[in-house]
């Protein structure tokens, strides 16, 4: 499928100028490569997206979609979380269709409120069971303290996605779905083109956002990383609108309510057996949900699926161009929505000469070296 364009593109900015010629094929047009395209293509790039089956298809149709800066201790990548809901704030204003729910969130896991003691999160606030009740009426048991951080929102993401693609069209991008990668042209350690089932096409640079399909691209050139497929169950059930108010983050589930009044639920996957399969988890977190809410009524069970993480040895996102691999960029992380909007805009003025961003030193994949040499030698 190929989008026409929307709208000619402006050349108003010296780097659009400047960037008018460089040819950037995005392969991935999940959030993450969405997010990349339309800030290239913003920038004046002639961008292409391709990929194997359609806009939003892989695991950004089955997230959570939380936007918030939680950060670990000692987060190697905790300044670039901090960018997030700011950067995801700047997209709203920039980006038509593109909508957050800023409803904030509640957290009372017993990680969540030992965080707040060590002093983790800039704005989360510790409120009573009082302020709890005000905040969530439906709780049937408020616990005696959470954690209320005001500022978080989340996002429909396929609706995000597709916003984003539009964007990107409108700044000139072509759209190939249904189109499979199926090899590179390079010359030397340059990658010069992308062949995929549609035919060959030029590349000045070829941005790698696939998701779990990274790794598979990667070793077509020769190279590995260390990524995995870390699976996640999501739940979507049909339930009384406006119910729930914020995100809710508790010891027996994680949910939210998204515009169209669908209740949103997060678990973790346990492992295959029919016990912790999504419909059984779906069915327990639905128990959950209906004991701790008063009035909830009947929550229906519409989609109960695993959804694919990528997620790297170390657990940090990988983005960067391939070590010996000149105009191959790789752009793979977990959280993908949460960190889609700052890393879009830092990855595209990286890959366009503007800037090499200091925060996204951590999330190379030179890191990975090592582990690419015993992969080379067989071991």
């Amino acid at each position: 499928m190929r989008y026409a364009s929307l709208g000619t593109r402006t050349e108003t900015e010296a780097m659009m100028r400047s960037n008018e010629r460089k040819r950037v094929v995005v392969i991935g047009a999940g959030i993450v490569g969405a997010s990349l395209a339309y800030h290239l293509a913003s920038k004046g790039a002639h961008v292409t997206i391709v990929d194997a089956n359609g806009i939003a298809s892989g695991v950004t149709q089955t997230s959570f979609a939380w936007i918030n800066a939680t950060q670990i201790p000692e987060d190697p990548i905790a300044l670039l979380r901090s960018q997030a809901i700011m950067e995801y704030h700047r997209l709203e204003a920039e980006v038509s269709g593109l909508e957050v729910l800023w409803t904030g969130a509640l957290s009372y896991t017993s990680a969540a409120l030992h965080a707040h003691k060590l002093g983790d999160g800039q704005t989360a606030q510790l409120v009573a069971r009082a302020q709890i009740s005000e905040l969530e009426p439906g709780l049937r048991n408020p616990p005696e303290h959470a954690v209320h951080e005001p500022e978080q929102g989340a996002l429909d993401a396929v609706a995000a996605t597709h916003a984003l693609v539009a964007a990107a069209v409108n700044h000139g991008a072509n759209v190939l779905t249904g189109t499979k990668v199926v090899g590179f042209s390079t010359t030397g350690r340059r990658t010069t083109g992308v062949e995929t089932t549609a035919g060959w096409m030029e590349a000045d640079v070829v941005v790698c956002a696939a998701g779990i399909g990274t790794l598979a691209l990667v070793q077509m050139l020769g190279a590995t990383l260390p990524i995995k497929a870390s699976p996640a169950i999501f739940i979507r059930y049909e339930a009384q609108p406006r119910f729930v108010q914020s995100i809710i983050s508790g010891p027996d589930f994680e949910i939210r309510q998204g515009a169209d009044g669908a209740l949103l639920a997060a678990e973790d996957f346990l492992d295959d057996s029919l016990e912790n399969s999504p419909e059984a988890l779906a069915s327990r977190t639905a128990e959950a949900i209906r004991f701790h809410f008063d009035g909830i009524g009947p929550l229906r069970t519409e989609v109960a699926c695993i959804g694919l993480r990528p997620i790297a040895a170390d657990g940090l996102p990988v983005v960067g161009f391939l070590p010996s691999y000149t105009g191959f960029y790789v752009c793979t992380m977990h959280p993908g929505v949460t960190l889609a909007a700052v890393v879009g805009r830092l990855a595209s003025e990286e890959i366009l000469g503007a800037c090499e961003p200091a925060v996204l030193l951590p999330c190379r994949p030179e890191r990975f070296l090592q582990w690419q040499q015993k992969y080379l030698d067989g071991e």
